[in-house]
């Protein structure tokens, strides 16, 4: 092997050039379709970054297909909303600022796979809970959050988190894109929203019957949410889709699944129930799907369900005599 002081000047032997360089001398060196230069400073590494150089540009030419920044610019300004449309890729949304009203509306198509549950309000407890059953069960899950970084820290890609104003027609529609059913943990959610388009099925867990039987300071400081309540089961009663209202009883932060139920017309309002049960009657009340309203009362008793599908078609068989 040649010492540093040896490959000095006879590196451009390799290369078929003049032995003689001189200073201020440009060479230029062929490998196949890569061309490199040298100046008079730099021959005396000049094997290493030809070595170097080589394989950066072997590299370079691997990941042709990358599109430079300047290029994706160009490309979204030119015509890179209407490619991705005719292709059906994702169009690519502003990462900052709101969404405004005028970036309307792309037409989502009619026979699009709808397989997702979205849960409302998925940054409280309850909400939390439902999304584990959910995942539990191996569904598709949208979450509305306000915090959607820490959503996706909890629930990683088992979750596709939402973030965004629910009064904006946009955001809306965005958020119900391929979602069949929804489930709401509080009230306020269904009041704020104008079209439920191509969804199947709401589940509200309503604790309107709890908050009317409030007295005293408890419904001075119940009587907002009673109200949101009371308008939430208004919009759903309108909205033409099929639903199931829960009407739970007070919720308490016990263990679930170690009680039994009652579903005794009247016992929401005096009884109560394991938060964990609530968020499990939700998600076992979504694969029942009545032909157009369904409304039953739920807090902790002496009776055991094993098979909840069953339980619920017949509480349904009970409602329609």
């Amino acid at each position: 092997m040649l010492t540093r002081r040896e490959c000095r000047w006879p590196i451009y032997h390799t290369v078929d050039q003049p032995r003689r360089p001189e200073n201020g001398y440009t060479r230029n060196f062929s490998y196949g379709n890569i061309e490199l230069s040298l100046t008079h400073a730099t021959i005396g590494r000049g094997k290493k970054r030809e070595k170097k150089k080589s394989k950066r540009a072997l590299i370079r030419c691997s990941t042709k297909k990358k599109i430079g920044f300047v290029d994706q610019i160009l490309d979204y300004i030119e015509g890179g909303p209407k490619l991705r449309k005719w292709y059906g890729a994702p169009e690519l949304l502003p990462k900052d600022g709101p969404i405004v009203e005028d970036q309307e509306e792309e037409d989502y198509p009619e026979d699009e796979v709808r397989d997702a549950v979205l849960v409302t309000d998925g940054d409280s407890e309850i909400g939390q809970m439902m999304i584990l059953s959910l995942i539990i069960k191996r569904t598709r899950v949208k979450a509305l959050v306000k915090d959607k970084r820490s959503a996706n820290e909890a629930f990683g890609t088992y979750v596709e988190s939402i973030s965004g104003d629910t009064s904006n027609k946009v955001f809306v529609k965005k958020a119900l894109r391929g979602v069949r059913a929804i489930i709401c943990p509080n009230e306020g959610f269904l009041s704020s929203i104008e079209s439920f388009k191509g969804v199947e099925h709401i589940v509200l867990l309503s604790q309107l019957f709890v908050y009317r039987a409030s007295s005293g300071i408890q419904a001075i400081m119940k009587n907002n949410q009673r109200k949101l309540a009371e308008k939430d089961e208004s919009v759903l009663m309108a909205s033409g889709i099929p639903y199931t209202i829960v009407r739970a009883g007070m919720l308490q932060k016990t263990p679930g699944g170690t009680q039994g139920f009652s579903f005794e017309e009247g016992c929401s309002a005096s009884g109560s129930l394991s938060m964990e049960d609530a968020a499990s009657v939700c998600v076992e009340a979504l694969e029942v799907v009545p032909q157009a309203r369904f409304t039953f009362e739920v807090v902790n008793g002496g009776e055991k369900v094993s098979d909840w599908k069953e339980c619920l078609t017949r509480l349904i068989g009970k409602t329609e005599q």
